[in-house]
């Protein structure tokens, strides 16, 4: 039996994110951004392994790389050499425009992603779907409440592009409602 998708490539772009992102940490942590890198990649192959996909690479590739344009000094052309432009295509469109008001950046990266191969939408789904844990103590009640939010925001966008990271971010969104409660 094969792999669903390129080892080698795989491990170019965790290496390739692991020297980018160097010793950022997760917000709210000590740990090693990879972390959250490469919980992001073990949602989409989870994904991968139960639904089908054109591109699985694409998908693996941009769930390592989704931020190392909006959260680094990674251009976009880097990415291109590196990784070709059907990569790029889809780590841009994960990354928010900083340049839009922040209101607006979600809505933006959104009507991007869809122009994206759905490989692109899960790695938006496995993000939130990552970040759904509890939130950073010092986050405001009304934070915690639009986080939620957003992610009812992307699973309704996105989640026609998979049904069980879907399903799966709803689960996530509905247990969310524990944080949402003070004491």
């Amino acid at each position: 039996m094969t792999a669903p998708f390129d080892r080698d490539l795989y491990m170019r772009a965790w290496h390739f994110a692991a020297t980018r992102h160097g010793a950022q940490k997760v917000p709210g942590s000590d740990l090693p951004y990879i972390t959250h890198l490469g919980a992001v990649a073990m949602e989409v192959l989870a994904t991968l392994a139960v639904e089908e996909f054109a591109n699985p690479d694409l998908a693996v590739a941009c769930a390592l790389l989704h931020d190392t344009i909006e959260d680094t000094d990674v251009t976009a052309d880097e990415v291109a050499a590196a990784f070709g432009a059907a990569v790029v295509a889809g780590v841009v469109a994960l990354s928010k425009d900083a340049l839009l008001p922040k209101a607006e950046q979600m809505v933006d990266s959104l009507r991007r992603i869809k122009l994206q191969p759905r490989e692109v939408w899960i790695v938006k789904l496995a993000d939130r779907t990552v970040n759904m844990e509890p939130p950073p103590a010092h986050w405001s009640m009304d934070k915690r409440r639009a986080y939620q939010q957003q992610a009812i925001v992307i699973v309704d966008a996105l989640g026609s592009a998979s049904p069980s990271l879907a399903a799966r971010l709803r689960g996530k969104i509905a247990r969310y409602d524990g944080y949402l409660t003070v004491g």
